[in-house]
C-alpha cells in the first residue's frame, strides 16, 4: 500500500471478491419430510435398499421380477378359490361337494347324533349358492360290526378314509367333455376279505314272486308289450305299496324259465351256466350290432378265476362276430362268454339291451352282486375293488353314477329332444304323466341329501335282494310302458319305493365312473368318423441338405440382380 492510501484497481478486485464469498448467503435445500417418514425411522435405510437393488440388478430386471412375483400371487389367489369352490361348474362343481361327503368319514358320531347331523347339513347347504350342483349324498362309515361283514381293518378305520380327493383334470382343446378323477381302492385281497358273508337285509320286502301269463293281453290304452305284459294303471300304482310279499310284472311273463320261450331265448347249454351260483358276475350286452366288444383290462388273476364276464349279443352282432373272425366255436372273446340271445322281442335294439341290464336277476338267478356295464364301455378296474369302494364301503346295495351335468329330469328330457334320442311328443308324455300323476318336481335341495334325479346309467352295481330286484323290476316296467330312455323314469321309481321303505342308492360321481371304465363310440360313429390324416416327415439329412444349399445360394456375387430389382424396371 502506497503511502498516499490509495489502493491499485486489481488488488481491490480481488479483496471485493473475498469479501463477496464470504458475505454472500449459500443456498439452502430444503426438503419436506413426509409424514409417514415422521413415524419410521426406516426411510434411509429403504432408499438405500432399493438403490441397492437397481444397482445390482437394473431396471429392467426388478420390473420383471415384479411382474413374476405379482403373477405367483395371483396363480395362488386362483388356486384357492378353485379350491374352495368358487365358480366351479359341471364336473368340477362336485369337487366343491365332496368335502360335505368326506364329513361322514372323519367324523363318526354324527351317524349316532341325528340333531347334530341335521344342523351340520343346513348349515352346509345354506352356504351355497341357488345355481350351484347339489352336494353328495352323506355316505354311511364303514364299520366292521355291519350284518355278516368280517372284521379285517383295524378300529383307526378305513385305510381310505383320509384319501386327499384331487378334482379332475382342466378340459382342454383335445379333451374338453369330463375327464375322470382318482378313486382310493384297496388291494384285491383285502376287497375279497371284506365282501360280507351273508346276504344284506331288505327292508319291509321278504319275498318277491313275479306275473305269469301266457297270453298277456292289452285292457288299456297305455304302454307294455308280450314280454313283459300290459300291467293296467290301477296294477301299476299299487306295486309301489311295499309288502312283505309282492307279486310283479318283472318281463318274462311267458314260459317256465326266462330264457326259454319268452320271447328272449337262450341256448340251454347257455341257460345251465347261468343257473350255476356265483357271488360276484359281471355283464353287457350289444344288440343290432350297435357296439364294437370292448375286452377288460387291469383284472386280478383272482378275479379272472372266480367272476364269469357274461356278454349278451343277438343273432345280427353274432353273424357280425363270425364273419369278422372275432367268434369263434369257444364262445369267448377275451375274459367275454358270449351268450346269444333268440327271438329278441322288441324292434328296437336299445330296448332290448335294457331286458339284461335291469333283469340281470332273473336272467341269472343265484348271484350275489352284480357289475353291469354297457357294450361301449370297457372295464378297466378289477370287479372286486369297484364293490368294495362302491357297496361295501358305504354299506350300500345299489350303485349308480348320477349324470355329470344334469341332475334334473325336467332339464334331461329337453335334452333328449335335442338330440333326438327318441319321438319328442312320447317324451312328453311321459314327463307329463310323472308331474301330474306321480307328482314330478324340478330338482332342488330340498330333497336332501338325494342329489341327482338323473343317473348316468351305463354302469350299474348292486346286490341281489328282494327291494333291489324290485326296484329295477318296476324301473323296467316303466321303460317298457313309455320311453325306452331309463334316466327319465329313475327318479319316479327311486321316490316312490324310498317314500315306504329305508333304503336308498349310492349315486357317485360321474369321474368317479370314468376311473374304472373307458367309453368308446358306437359302431356308427366309428365307421363315419374320417381316416387320419398321414403326417409325411421328411428325413433330416435331406431337410439339412436343402438348408445349407439355401443358406450357400443366398450369397450373391456383384453381378448378380434379382428378378425384382430397379434395373428391370423402366
Amino acid at each position: 500500500m502506497s503511502s498516499s492510501g490509495i489502493v491499485p484497481l486489481k488488488v481491490q478486485q480481488q479483496h471485493d471478491g473475498v469479501l463477496s464469498q464470504y458475505m454472500q448467503p449459500k443456498p439452502v435445500l430444503i426438503r419436506k419430510v413426509s409424514k409417514k417418514n415422521l413415524y419410521s425411522g426406516g426411510g434411509r435405510e429403504r432408499e438405500r435398499f432399493c438403490t441397492f437393488i437397481c444397482r445390482r440388478f437394473g431396471r429392467g430386471n426388478v420390473a420383471m421380477f415384479l411382474m413374476v412375483a405379482l403373477a405367483l400371487f395371483v396363480f395362488l389367489f386362483g388356486s384357492f378359490a378353485v379350491y374352495k369352490g368358487a365358480g366351479i361348474t359341471g364336473e368340477g362343481q362336485d369337487m366343491q361337494s365332496y368335502a360335505f361327503t368326506r364329513v361322514e368319514f372323519v367324523n363318526p358320531l354324527r351317524i349316532e347324533d341325528n340333531s347334530k347331523n341335521s344342523d351340520h347339513l343346513n348349515s352346509l347347504t345354506s352356504s351355497s349358492k341357488s345355481g350351484a350342483r347339489p352336494p353328495p349324498a352323506p355316505r354311511r362309515l364303514y364299520s366292521s360290526k355291519s350284518t355278516g361283514r368280517k372284521e379285517h381293518f383295524p378300529s383307526l378305520g378305513h385305510p381310505c378314509d383320509h384319501f386327499a380327493f384331487p378334482p379332475p383334470p382342466p378340459a382342454n382343446r383335445r379333451r374338453p367333455g369330463p375327464r375322470p378323477c382318482p378313486v382310493c381302492y384297496v388291494p384285491v385281497e383285502q376287497a375279497i376279505a371284506i365282501m360280507p358273508s351273508s346276504p344284506s337285509e331288505s327292508p319291509l320286502l321278504h319275498t318277491l314272486r313275479y306275473v305269469h301269463d301266457e297270453n298277456p293281453i292289452k285292457s288299456e290304452p297305455h304302454g307294455g308289450s308280450d314280454f313283459g305284459g300290459y300291467p293296467s294303471l290301477k296294477e301299476r300304482n299299487a306295486v309301489f305299496v311295499i309288502n312283505e310279499t309282492m307279486t310283479v310284472h318283472c318281463g318274462f311273463v311267458r314260459g317256465s324259465r326266462p330264457g326259454r320261450q319268452t320271447g328272449f331265448d337262450i341256448d340251454e347249454a347257455d341257460i345251465l351256466e347261468l343257473d350255476q351260483y356265483h357271488d360276484v358276475i359281471v355283464a353287457s350286452a350289444i344288440f343290432g350290432n350297435y357296439d364294437v366288444i370292448q375286452k377288460p383290462s387291469n383284472v386280478s388273476s383272482q378275479a379272472k378265476k372266480d367272476i364269469p364276464f357274461y356278454m349278451f349279443i343277438d343273432e345280427e352282432t353274432e353273424m357280425y362276430m363270425k364273419n369278422a373272425s372275432i367268434l369263434g366255436s369257444s364262445k369267448m372273446v377275451g375274459l367275454w362268454r358270449i351268450i346269444v340271445v333268440h327271438n329278441v322281442p322288441f324292434a328296437d335294439a336299445r330296448r332290448n339291451a335294457k331286458v339284461p341290464k335291469l333283469l340281470l336277476h332273473r336272467i341269472i338267478p343265484n348271484v350275489r352282486y352284480s357289475i353291469w356295464i354297457d357294450g361301449k364301455l370297457k372295464l378297466v378296474g378289477d370287479p372286486y375293488q369297484i364293490l368294495e369302494r362302491f357297496l361295501w364301503r358305504p354299506n350300500a346295495t345299489f350303485a349308480i353314477s348320477r349324470h355329470y351335468s344334469r341332475f334334473d329330469v325336467f332339464v334331461e328330457a329337453e335334452a333328449n329332444k335335442a338330440a333326438g334320442k327318441y319321438e319328442n311328443a312320447s317324451i312328453d308324455h311321459q314327463v307329463q304323466f310323472y308331474q301330474y300323476h306321480d307328482g314330478l318336481t324340478h330338482y332342488s335341495k330340498d330333497k336332501l341329501p338325494i342329489t341327482s334325479d338323473v343317473p348316468e346309467g351305463c354302469v350299474i352295481i348292486r346286490e341281489h335282494i328282494p327291494i333291489t330286484n324290485l326296484f329295477t323290476c318296476l324301473w323296467f316296467n316303466e321303460v317298457d310302458r313309455f320311453t325306452s330312455r331309463d334316466q327319465l323314469s329313475f327318479s319316479t321309481v327311486r321316490d316312490k319305493i324310498m317314500a315306504k321303505v329305508d333304503w336308498s342308492i349310492n349315486m357317485f360321481m360321474d369321474c368317479e365312473r370314468r376311473n374304472f371304465v373307458i367309453q368308446a363310440y358306437h359302431r356308427d360313429i366309428l365307421e363315419n368318423m374320417p381316416p387320419p390324416v398321414a403326417v409325411i416327415r421328411r428325413p433330416p439329412s435331406l431337410r439339412h441338405s436343402k438348408s445349407s444349399q439355401v443358406k450357400k445360394n443366398s450369397r450373391r456375387g456383384r453381378g448378380d440382380r434379382r428378378s425384382g430389382s430397379k434395373h428391370h424396371h423402366k
